[in-house]
């Protein structure tokens, strides 16, 4: 599976390079210590623990946040995880915060079979075997995540994610150890959208920017990340004809995006609707008025797979952005806060 980033590289306070470059998974690792469940699970540093059970009594020890595969929800509700040097369980109280409870919904275990699971070693227990099972706690790596990572956020901050759900109002993130962060669907893109899936995917790594702290819930933005007017207008010149998608029709109009951040209108055309890829006729770029005026050369079904997004920033912190050009009487722009969560 590809789990790299399309992004741009952000130079200080300099625009973005005009040329897109990944950023991988190596490098999202470098932001923090703390990060989306399955990150972590086939690096060299998370292996060494896991091989053996040296490895599980030093991080013990430590008190380290390690990764392993769940193989299986029981009847109780504990998970089982596989480890090359031994299984391991998650009792069903150390499942997530909030299990014990009753704030946390079971299925926020059984949805982890088959995928890593984040946790921390308490200890070991003999099996009827004659072998011997590690003794683990998602919860306590959740709470050491929260207290350590989490309660240090302010908005504006710039953080990996992962997206786990999807539903009409937004994109639900794993933003550390399996805590979650809604993204809405407002602030996916400047261009809008009818549904998150138009810009993602499950399981697709992404970026956000933290929008809103508040009663321990954390809101994250991706727009703001994504370019201004006028760099996403630098991709194109007058007189090419490129790739959009149609996101609405309208009466005196069709609306279509060539970035996430960019859409312009193109003339009425019978035959096209929402969803469709199209092939545009640039006519004219407007900066005053922040329009592109397109006409629709051909239309073609849309592919239901999501490209990674591409980013105009990839880390930091932000206090304004502003989307519109200097000078345009419409100003849209984003004045993050510093609230810290609570």
């Amino acid at each position: 599976m590809d789990t790299s980033f399309g992004a741009y590289i952000w130079d200080g306070d300099k625009k973005a390079h005009s040329t897109c470059a990944r950023l991988n998974q190596k490098e999202v690792l470098k932001m923090n210590d703390y990060y989306p469940e399955g990150n972590l699970i086939e690096t060299e540093r998370n292996q060494k623990y896991i091989r053996c059970a040296e490895g599980l009594a030093e991080a013990a020890i430590e008190g380290r946040i390690l990764e392993a595969r769940a193989v299986l929800c029981d009847a109780g509700h504990n998970l089982h995880v596989e480890m090359p040097c031994m299984e391991g369980i998650i009792p069903y109280h150390d499942g997530a915060i909030g299990i014990a409870e009753g704030l946390t919904r079971d299925i926020a275990l059984i949805s982890r079979v088959s995928k890593p699971v984040c946790f921390i070693v308490k200890g070991f227990e003999d099996t009827p075997n004659g072998g011997k099972r590690a003794i683990l706690s998602r919860r306590e790596a959740q709470e050491k995540c929260r207290y350590e990572y989490i309660s240090k956020l302010r908005c504006g901050d710039v953080i990996p994610a992962r997206v786990t759900r999807l539903e009409s109002f937004g994109a639900f993130c794993d933003i550390a150890c399996g805590l979650p962060a809604l993204m809405p669907i407002a602030s996916l893109s400047v261009s809008r959208i009818t549904h998150p899936s138009d810009r993602f995917n499950p399981g697709m790594d992404i970026l956000g920017v933290v929008s809103s702290l508040e009663d321990g819930r954390v809101c994250l933005s991706q727009r703001e990340l994504l370019g201004t007017w006028e760099e996403n207008a630098a991709l194109f010149s007058q007189g090419e004809t490129v790739a959009g998608i149609i996101r609405s029709v309208e009466d005196y109009g069709v609306f279509v995006e060539l970035t996430p951040n960019l859409a312009g209108l193109a003339e009425p055309r019978a035959g096209v609707a929402p969803g469709q890829n199209a092939g545009v006729y640039i006519k004219s770029i407007l900066p005053s008025k922040m329009k592109l005026k397109l006409v629709i050369i051909d239309t073609s079904p849309l592919t239901n797979e999501c490209s990674p997004p591409n980013y105009f920033i990839t880390g930091g912190h932000i206090d304004h952005w502003v989307y519109s050009p200097p000078g345009c009487p419409k100003v849209i722009e984003t004045i993050f806060g510093h609230d810290m969560l609570s």
